[in-house]
This record gives structure tokens, C-alpha cells and sequence, in this order.
């Protein structure tokens, strides 16, 4: 196995490029000489989250990955010996044809799910009408399934980065956050990041933080809730902040002391930080998507409480979301759900990762031949 194609169409702004780059980057890390090479349809969105990707560009290199666009017709480029489509974004008809004559392997991976069932679906061979196999491949939560994007030592980097608050004041201030702002965080101000989509009940939110003592500043990337800067007062600033590359994400998640995030990406990076969260899901009709919510929220260690703050979250139900969330920042309550996350980080991060177990997937298929 020498090469890797991952091919991925961006449908949620960030959160298809986020999995997909996050994928690329931990298997260049974990494969050695392996060349990687990322398909993308819309570099626009990539190149918020990943400094020097030229968005107009059809072929260039980033972090060791060569990064394809993928138009239409897309280029006709030799398949890789592993091929994995993300999302079930259908490769091009013309590559598919190309990777016949040749051994391969063939991965669809699925988008993260905590639903019982992907277990005894994951990694299924499933026989295509070309006569090839492509392989279903599940993240999830739990050791029978393709595990979570980890990175080797990541807790370890986290911890270390805490260790020392210099390093936070200075990813502040380089964000553009008021020193008179740093220093009431330096002085036991509370900090949280947001980063929701449209639906959310931010302004519930930003009344909850209010009514809080001590008193907070909430960070928001620019463009994710237009004009919820004017809810600042005494007792609540709010920063929009510019987007940031992956590595300064992750950074601004251990930093804060609650995290709001959304999709599939900042969840799992959120997890990672060990701090209590909110999670958005991606919306979808028929409101299937609280299905697959409660399906994450039974897998959590996360009280009745936090379940129920977090289906209002996703509801829209601003006074539920609100009045929970005043509860839940009540000295016990805060105390619980910060010990639960930090609990659950470290039992997640005792599974296998997502990239590692692709990997000795390939390696095993390669054996069988």
C-alpha cells in the first residue's frame, strides 16, 4: 500500500473539509511514506481552516498532502491503492473505471453515529454492480466500531498546553481579544466558545451567561451569529474571532470552560478537550437527526440535566435552554459535568482512532489479497 485517495464533497461549510483534512493529515502522520491525496469540490471552504490553501488553485500542496480540486469533469489521475470516498460522495464514474484492472481497496466512511446498529454494519463488503467491493466503514464511540480522528499523544499535547497559561493569553490576544478582556479571564472570568449553526438559541445563550457570576467572555467566529456582539455588557463580552486553522481550534476548545459546538468535526474535537459541552447537530427533515442525539446522549455519561439542556439546544426551545443551562452552571452541577467530561475523554481516548484502524484495515485486506 503506497497511496491514498480520499475524496470529499463539502456540504456542511466545514465540517466535511474538517473530517476529511483532519483523516489526511493523521494518515500522512501514521503512514509513513504513504502519499495522500486529498479530492475537494470546494476549496473556498477549505481555505478558512487551513492557511495557504489557494481556493482557485487545481493542484498544489499542504501540510505533505496534495490537495486535487475536484471539478467536473474531474481530472483523469490514476487511482490510488486505497481509495476512500467520505459521505458516500460517489467517486467519478471514469476514476472508478480506472481503478478495475488493478487491486485496491474501496471505503465509504460513514458519517460519525452513536446508533446501536452501526456496530454490526461496520466494515460490511458490499459488492458493487462493477463486480469491485467497497468496504462501509463507521466511526463511532465504541471498540466495535471504527473508533474517533485522534491524533497520537493529543491528550498528552492538551495537557501539556494548559500547563502553561502563557500560551493561552498569547492564542487570545493573537485572536484580537481586548487586554482588558484577557486580564478578566486571568482574574476567574469564565470563558466559553460558541460555533452554531443558524437554528441555535444563542440569544438564550448570551441572557443565560448574564445572569452567571463570575462573569464571561464568549468567543464566536466571525460569521456564525451575526450581531450577537450587541448582547455585551458588564457581565458578558462577546469576541468574534477570526477563523483559525485546525491546530488553533483545538486549542481555543481546551482553553474555554464550555464549549458550544456543532456537526461532526468540533463534536469530536470538543471530546477531546475534555471540557462540558453542547452539541448542534446537523439538522435534518423529519427531525431524524434528535433520533441520532439521543442515541449520543445515552452513550454519555452526562446527567438528566445536561440531556435535557442539550435536546433544547437542538429544539430551539430558548426558556427550556436557558433556565437548564442556569442550573447547570450552579456550583454542584458545573462540578459534575465537568468531571464527566474529562471522564469520558480519557475512556474514549483508550479506543482505538478512526485513522489507525483505517490503516490496519488496508493492511489486513492487502494480506488477503
Amino acid at each position: 500500500m503506497q497511496s491514498i485517495d480520499i475524496f470529499c464533497r463539502v456540504v456542511d461549510n466545514y465540517g466535511d473539509i474538517g473530517v476529511c483534512w483532519r483523516l489526511a493529515r493523521q494518515l500522512h502522520a501514521l503512514a509513513g511514506a504513504c502519499r495522500i491525496r486529498l479530492w475537494v469540490d470546494n476549496l473556498q471552504a477549505f481555505a478558512r481552516i487551513q492557511p495557504g490553501v489557494l481556493a482557485q488553485c487545481d493542484r498544489q500542496t499542504a501540510a505533505g498532502i496534495e490537495i486535487i480540486r475536484w471539478t467536473d469533469p474531474a481530472p483523469d489521475l490514476d487511482p490510488a491503492d486505497v481509495v476512500i470516498e467520505a459521505f458516500a460522495c460517489d467517486p467519478p464514474a471514469r476514476f472508478i473505471e480506472r481503478m478495475k484492472p488493478r487491486p485496491h481497496v474501496w471505503i465509504d466512511l460513514e458519517y460519525l453515529s452513536a446508533e446501536s446498529w452501526i456496530e454490526s454494519c461496520h466494515a460490511l463488503p458490499s459488492r458493487q454492480a462493477s463486480g469491485m467491493v467497497k468496504t462501509f466503514f463507521f466511526p463511532g464511540f465504541t471498540p466495535a466500531t471504527g473508533g474517533l480522528l485522534r491524533e497520537q499523544g493529543l491528550l498528552d499535547r492538551r495537557d501539556r498546553w494548559l500547563a502553561d497559561p502563557a500560551l493561552r493569553w498569547r492564542l487570545l490576544e493573537s485572536l484580537g481579544l481586548p487586554r482588558p478582556q484577557i486580564e478578566r479571564l486571568r482574574n476567574g472570568a469564565r470563558q466559553a466558545l460558541l460555533f452554531c449553526y443558524p437554528q441555535a438559541p444563542a440569544q438564550a445563550l448570551a441572557q443565560s451567561l448574564k445572569r452567571q457570576h463570575p462573569p464571561c467572555v464568549l468567543v464566536v467566529p466571525q460569521g456564525v451569529y451575526p450581531g450577537l456582539s450587541s448582547q455585551s455588557d458588564d457581565s458578558l463580552y462577546v469576541h468574534e474571532a477570526p477563523f483559525v486553522d485546525q491546530d488553533r481550534f483545538d486549542e481555543l476548545l481546551w482553553s474555554a470552560d464550555l464549549n458550544l459546538v456543532r456537526g461532526e468535526d468540533s463534536l469530536v474535537r470538543a471530546l477531546w478537550a475534555g471540557k462540558p459541552l453542547v452539541w448542534q447537530i446537523y439538522p435534518q427533515q423529519d427531525q431524524v437527526h434528535l433520533h441520532k442525539l439521543d442515541a449520543w446522549l445515552a452513550r454519555s455519561p452526562y446527567s438528566p440535566k445536561v440531556h435535557a439542556v442539550i435536546r433544547a439546544w437542538n429544539t430551539g426551545d430558548g426558556a427550556d435552554f436557558g433556565d437548564g443551562l442556569d442550573r447547570l452552571l450552579e456550583p454542584a452541577a458545573w462540578s459534575a459535568w465537568r468531571a464527566a467530561s474529562a471522564r469520558w475523554s480519557r475512556q474514549l481516548a483508550g479506543q482505538a482512532d478512526l485513522a489507525g484502524s483505517i490503516l490496519a484495515f488496508c493492511a489486513e485486506q492487502w494480506r488477503k489479497g
